[in-house]
């Protein structure tokens, strides 16, 4: 039986984040190992008497982190640690802020639902003129610093409300689960040192033209379909890089 981290639904952190970091631990401990199943969605949902929806958003979360992959029809099951490679990565944001004890927030500057333009159609590799898109604007900040801008879009199905709740922390592997009809189960990061737009730099209070850390993300479904794509500014002058291997992570 496996060791398993409590849900408690009275705490101001997300339940699909509470789930997500239980199932992390459990496979940086071991107890799950790569190959595993994972329980299925309301194997998972009737244990803990919460909704498929949230499950499926933690699951997409460690999709997204590369611990789980699904396979259609069969499940979903835990990832092989690659360890012959090196992954760079900018530390994650919440986790850092919190090691240095400094207080954090997630502003939302901007979401609406708009129009595929040209470039969003080519993006996303689709014809039709009048698909709908969710389109968010976020701010990351540490002691009224901000230190991170991103934008993210994702198909957007009209039969999946926007919830109040979702629009403090979006993420993109969350906001495709609960609005829209794919399955998030693969992403591809794309890295790059660039010198900040003058809108970028407006928000963040820095220069124009000073250098940030530019990370595309996109999610792609079981077809290999975009359904998801993300554009992160961080500020060159307040992130490092990072390597590690595994599912262990220790500084």
């Amino acid at each position: 039986m496996h060791e398993e981290m409590p849900i408690d639904k009275s705490s101001v952190i997300p339940i699909y984040y509470q789930l997500f970091k239980s199932f992390e631990e459990q496979i940086r401990r071991g107890d799950l190992k790569p190959g595993e199943s994972l329980p299925t969605e309301n194997d998972i949902a009737t244990r803990y008497e919460i909704s498929r929806m949230t499950v499926r958003r933690a699951i997409s979360e460690l999709v997204s982190a590369g611990m789980v992959y699904a396979q259609q029809g069969r499940g979903t099951f835990v990832a092989t640690p690659k360890l012959d490679n090196i992954v760079f990565e900018l530390n994650d944001f919440n986790e850092e802020i919190k090691k240095r004890g400094l207080n954090y927030k997630t502003t939302l500057l901007e979401a609406k639902i708009i129009r595929a333009d040209e470039n969003l159609r080519a993006k996303f590799q689709i014809t039709e003129e009048h698909k709908r898109f969710l389109f968010f604007r976020t701010v990351l900040s540490a002691e009224s610093e901000r230190l991170s801008y991103e934008v993210k879009y994702t198909i957007y199905s009209k039969s999946k409300p926007i919830l109040e709740s979702e629009l403090k922390d979006p993420s993109l592997p969350g906001l495709i689960a609960a609005h829209t009809e794919y399955v998030p189960v693969s992403s591809k990061k794309v890295l790059q040192v660039a010198a900040c737009t003058e809108e970028e730099a407006l928000i963040l209070g820095i220069a124009p033209q000073a250098p940030v850390f530019l990370i595309e993300q996109t999610i792609f479904d079981t077809e290999l379909r975009p359904v998801g794509w993300s554009k992160a500014v961080y500020r060159g002058d307040r992130y490092k890089l990072t390597s590690y291997d595994g599912w262990y992570k220790k500084d």
